[in-house]
């Protein structure tokens, strides 16, 4: 096959021995299928507050049964580094020997990294890519491209002109960062016409909501929508618009112009209906078959080189690793039904 922050004051670290406390009886989901117990996987799903992670979790947990994966009970953090951290040592003390977690805050998570690769428990992070700290592949897609194409595709539908509103994600992730900056690299560049109101939402639905409701007081001939998360962000931004009678079908006047990012059964719903226009599609089958994949690799003790895979998709060498950077295609009305699409082939 081709080769396909945290302060150590004491209150900190009182705070990761709660959490772990309880980790095991707060934080786990079912167990994986039984295997060879040397090569056990420790799983850390990032939330459950999001349609897409919710796809990825059960992308995951059908691998596992698939492949035959021995994997230790899942855990779940929560949208929170104590809890993950706190989760990787659980996976520590139980025999590890891969670990597969998609941390959201890039930054703090580095001297968990390091403790990890100092008991030599090699980690595959998915969708996000930490900022320090050793990994062994991030399994992960083209984000700037993600924010270069939601431009492109906006600045098209407008003309070159109007306001757009962003709903951005948590700017210490990586994601973020990346889909911001190369969204407002290709505005400045393509469209300078286009007046962009950036709105740093943490990744959370209610603050994309109130903050877009704010800025629709001020500035009611908005046209256009970037929503970096469908999966946080699709259900309270079109519940907003609809109840200000601002949720006009795609080609009637008044219409807002939407692009989103993941790639979700309902975005697609969505884009059938006019509602939104265009998503750029997350794999989150690929994802979850790919960090499965890694982390058996991992735990046998294989190793990958930079370059294409067999996959359709290109390893990239990182300053802290590897990084296998899976394709994420955009969705319009023209493709919507293409049923290779994940999120056309998974149930709700």
């Amino acid at each position: 096959m081709k080769p396909p922050r945290i302060r150590s004051t004491a209150a900190a670290a009182t705070a990761v021995l709660a959490v772990l406390a309880l980790a095991t009886a707060c934080n786990r989901e079912s167990p994986g299928s039984g295997g060879d117990k040397s090569a056990s996987i420790g799983i850390d799903l990032p939330r459950s507050d999001s349609d897409f992670w919710n796809s990825y979790a059960q992308y995951l947990k059908t691998g596992i049964k698939t492949d035959g994966i021995d994997a230790l009970p899942l855990s779940n953090s929560q949208n929170d580094v104590t809890k993950l951290v706190a989760n990787m040592q659980v996976f520590q003390n139980t025999g590890a020997k891969a670990v597969v977690m998609a941390p959201q805050d890039t930054g703090a998570i580095a001297s968990t990294l390091e403790t990890l690769a100092s008991a030599k428990i090699p980690v595959v992070s998915v969708d996000t890519r930490p900022d320090k700290g050793s990994v062994y592949m991030v399994v992960r897609a083209d984000n700037r491209a993600y924010g270069t194409k939601a431009c492109e595709f906006l600045g098209k539908q407008l003309g070159g002109l109007g306001k757009v509103a962003e709903l951005q994600g948590a700017l210490d992730s990586i994601n973020g960062r990346d889909r911001s900056e190369a969204f407002a690299e290709c505005m400045k560049t393509k469209f300078p016409k286009i007046k962009v109101f950036e709105l740093p939402t943490d990744w959370k639905g209610d603050v994309a909501s109130a903050k877009l409701q704010s800025l629709l007081a001020q500035h009611p001939d908005l046209n256009g929508i970037y929503m970096q998360a469908g999966g946080v962000f699709l259900q309270p931004t079109l519940a907003l618009l609809e109840q200000k009678g601002l949720l006009k079908p795609a080609g009637q006047k008044g219409h807002i112009s939407i692009i989103s990012n993941d790639g979700i059964p309902q975005e697609f719903d969505a884009i059938r209906k006019g509602r939104i226009d265009a998503t750029v599609s997350q794999p989150a089958d690929l994802y979850a078959k790919y960090a499965l994949y890694y982390a058996k690799a991992a735990a046998e003790g294989k190793t990958f080189q930079p370059g294409a895979t067999d996959h359709g998709s290109t390893i990239i060498k990182l300053p802290n690793g590897l990084e296998d950077q899976l394709p994420a295609p955009l969705v319009t009305k023209d493709n919507v039904d293409d049923k290779t699409l994940w999120g056309n082939n998974i149930s709700r």
